[in-house]
């Protein structure tokens, strides 16, 4: 159905009643409610009557003392990453790789290990290449850096909070 002048009248007259745009289409007929505001948009129509329910502001309710107490916090301004210390955590002690043994993503296969060293995006940036432990993408060293014990993570975890 198009839009003829007694139905574009009759949506103006609905719209400044304060109807939402379902109940437009659904008293217009053979229309969306998509189709309802893309014509309210058009025509311009912005200011409308507000439903008697949202017109009046809700009473606040008292609270009850006793059961909740608010406790001051301090204000702090900016970003508050910065603002406190922390203590560094030990970096894994490196492992010297020579230059022999590093790979390229090309040279990798299942027995060398596949541990990345660098930034991907950088030209010094190498994978490990060390024999890889049995059934593992990656050497003995890099083994223990990456497959860590659940306790120990988990007890690492409880220390930052």
């Amino acid at each position: 159905m198009g839009w003829t002048d007694e139905r574009v009248e009759l949506l103006k007259k609905l719209w400044s009643d304060g109807l939402s745009a379902s109940q437009i289409a659904a008293e217009l007929g053979g229309i969306t409610r998509n189709a309802v505001i893309g014509k309210v948009h058009r025509l311009g129509l912005s200011g409308r009557a507000k439903s008697p329910s949202s017109a009046a502001p809700r009473p606040r309710k008292a609270r009850s003392s006793g059961h909740m107490l608010r406790v001051a916090r301090p204000v702090v301004r900016g970003n508050t990453a910065l603002a406190f210390e922390y203590e560094a955590e030990p970096e894994p002690e490196m492992l010297e790789i020579p230059v022999e043994q590093r790979k390229t993503l090309l040279q990798l296969n299942e027995k060398t290990c596949r541990w990345p060293v660098g930034d991907p995006g950088g030209t010094d940036f190498f994978f490990c290449g060390g024999d890889a432990a049995a059934e593992q993408p990656y050497c003995s060293f890099h083994c223990r850096v990456a497959y860590q014990p659940a306790n120990d993570r988990r007890r690492e975890k409880r220390s930052f909070r």
